[in-house]
């Protein structure tokens, strides 16, 4: 599939970035994004560790499909240990940003230790670095990617940020991206708080690659998307209304969580 087979490892404590292969057995045995950062995660925290601590991680991650013409290919997902539950927290979000990483030529970005002052990290295809962040510091989502937009000239980059609420490590705080996209579970954006990360900006010009047989692949593509559009759910309720759609279909297989589960 398209795997770049690189990843970005970002110490904010020490101020470093620096690029290490992606561990292809782990990909294969994972399949990517949330499955494949999640065992990055396992594998390099302590179970035990403070969620809001300089020693918990947090990983931005695409899988295979991300970045091709596939149905969903324009998502990521964020992994780390949740502060809201103590365990692995898993948000997924929409929009360019998760296909932009891709084209930048990253499969994850993984982020460790804690800054002693706002950063965010700007990534420019081959080219990554952590960046002063105190002018954007107190400003929401929409203000830090106007801010940013304007600093790098560029509006096709992408912006993945914190507002108010993942500042001040409210416990279910966001992680916003393309004004309206949102990793929204879990509190992931209080960690990105914690470690006073306020966003991550990525533009990239490289396109995907790696794909063994793309005329099979783009085949593939076209009939998986006749299905979703000829769905009444994927083909219309969900364009329509978003995810609310699905209260219902929740409801009739008695997995709605009426009550904390007790109904």
């Amino acid at each position: 599939m398209s795997w770049a087979g690189k990843i970005l490892r970002v110490n904010l404590t020490a101020g470093t970035v620096t690029s290490e292969p992606l561990r292809m057995d782990w990909a294969k045995q994972y399949l990517g994004s949330r499955g494949l950062a999640s065992k990055y995660l396992v594998e390099e925290i302590d179970p035990q560790v403070d969620p809001l601590s300089p020693g918990n991680k947090i990983i931005w991650a695409t899988g295979p499909l991300t970045g091709t013409m596939a149905s969903t290919g324009g998502r990521y997902t964020v992994v780390t240990k949740g502060p809201l539950t103590g365990a692995i927290a898993c948000s997924n979000s929409g929009g360019y940003w998760g296909a932009e990483l891709k084209f930048a030529g990253w499969d994850m970005v993984i982020f460790e230790g804690a800054s002693a002052k706002p950063v965010y990290l700007s990534i420019e295809n081959d080219k990554a670095e952590l960046k002063d962040a105190a002018h954007l510091w107190g400003k929401t989502v929409w203000e830090t990617e106007e801010h940013i937009k304007k600093a790098h000239q560029d509006p096709l980059c992408r912006v993945s940020s914190i507002g108010g609420a993942g500042e001040n490590q409210v416990l279910f705080a966001a992680v916003v991206n393309d004004l309206h996209r949102a990793a929204g579970r879990s509190g992931v954006g209080a960690v990105m708080g914690s470690k006073m990360l306020k966003a991550i900006v990525v533009r990239g010009t490289q396109g995907v690659g790696n794909i063994a047989n793309p005329k099979a692949f783009m085949a593939a593509i076209a009939d998986k998307k006749k299905i979703l559009a000829d769905n009444a759910v994927t083909g219309q309720g969900l364009p329509t209304y978003g995810t609310q759609v699905l209260m219902s279909v929740i409801n009739e297989v008695g997995a709605l969580p009426t009550r904390n589960h007790r109904d």
